[in-house]
């Protein structure tokens, strides 16, 4: 593999692309591997998205440091403007304790209905 990575984030874009087709695969592919859209997949283009850029670091072989030199520490931990955001949205305490009534409709209810004990 050609291990010349652009700097340019368009052409490194177009390079990983590439690189994806040159082993079969692709975004979409990506996405469906690890049970997400391809838009989530795609999202990595736009700004950091660690989850997606280790995926697809691990598709090819490097390491996110390597491709993305600037989302990502010398540690191998990513380079965050707000550190202490977890990368998966984990279910909060408030959720726990609380359920929310079904209206037939999408929308969450403003203030959910406490648990009755």
């Amino acid at each position: 593999m050609n291990q010349e990575i652009p700097i340019n984030p368009a052409q490194r874009w177009e390079w990983l692309k590439y690189q994806l087709r040159s082993r079969g695969s692709s975004f979409r592919k990506l996405g469906d591997e690890l049970g997400v859209s391809s838009n989530a997949v795609l999202m990595a283009k736009y700004g950091p998205y660690p989850r997606m850029e280790r995926a697809i670091a691990r598709k090819l072989g490097l390491s996110p440091t390597t491709i993305w030199p600037e989302r990502w520490n010398v540690d191998g931990t990513p380079s965050r403007q707000r550190p202490n955001r977890a990368e998966k949205c984990a279910t909060s305490q408030a959720q726990k304790n609380y359920r929310v009534q079904d209206s037939g409709s999408n929308a969450i209810t403003h203030r959910p209905r406490a648990v009755e004990a």
